[in-house]
């Protein structure tokens, strides 16, 4: 069991957001959602989350971009970052996630076991 978590959802989709913060208070965890890339920065930078949830594929400043902001600000540069992502590229795109700086790529659908999981290695010393 890991302890209660303040997590940042960001993505563009409102249904996305919802069904992850319910699932996240449903364990609970404390949840900020960001609509766009743009607000996921914003967002990150003033209430400093334990991690953040973003989504690839966002328009305007797309997840790569938030990421590279996240990295190159000291208040953020370690906090975990979770690729979020609907695009199941292979190897070549989890690769580039981690290469970028992610800690994890996540797979749209996944099941609300999967990231439960996932945010327990990373929070109770099993990450990557």
């Amino acid at each position: 069991m890991i302890r209660q978590l303040s997590i940042l959802i960001a993505d563009d989709y409102d249904d996305n957001r919802v069904l992850l913060r319910l699932m996240l208070e449903a364990s609970g965890h404390n949840v900020l959602e960001a609509r766009d890339g743009q607000e996921c920065i914003e967002t990150a930078l003033v209430a400093r989350p334990d991690v953040a949830l973003i989504d690839l594929s966002m328009p305007g400043v797309d997840g790569w971009e938030v990421l590279r902001e996240l990295r190159a600000d000291s208040r953020t540069r370690h906090m975990p970052c979770i690729a979020v992502t609907a695009f199941a590229g292979g190897e070549e795109d989890r690769q580039r996630a981690h290469d970028e700086g992610f800690n994890f790529y996540l797979v749209k659908p996944y099941r609300a076991k999967d990231l439960l999981d996932l945010l327990t290695r990373l929070f109770a010393g099993g990450g990557e």
